[in-house]
């Protein structure tokens, strides 16, 4: 075995590791249940773009909303959908389940600090 194929393998798990460690991160995911938000507060880092997981695991249709970042997104039941949040300064954004926003249950908060 010549030192150059003893080498490779090592050189090729030295340039994976910087994918598997993004890899392990795990995504925020806030869950949408007929009416009823979980969880109701996501703490997310200042000036980082997150991709944000919202689930309905409910009966009917939700729709995931917030003023503040201008974002409206309705989400069939049973179905997964993913929203790009950009670099957010540090501040509180309220987000809501509009179709049940009479109910304190569908109210939240993303806390960005």
């Amino acid at each position: 075995m010549t030192r150059i194929s003893r080498i490779l393998p090592a050189l090729f798990v030295l340039a994976c590791a910087p994918a598997l460690a993004v890899a392990d991160e795990t995504i925020p995911t806030i869950t949408l249940t007929d009416g009823v938000v979980s969880p109701q507060q996501i703490d997310l880092p200042a000036d980082t773009a997150v991709t944000l997981t919202v689930s309905n695991t409910g009966k009917t249709a939700a729709e995931f909303e917030s003023k503040r970042l201008r974002i409206e997104k309705i989400i069939a039941p049973g179905q997964t959908e993913t929203i790009e949040l950009r670099a957010l300064p540090a501040g509180s954004y309220p987000f809501v389940e509009e179709f049940h926003e009479d109910q304190d249950t569908a109210k939240g908060t993303i806390v960005v600090k």
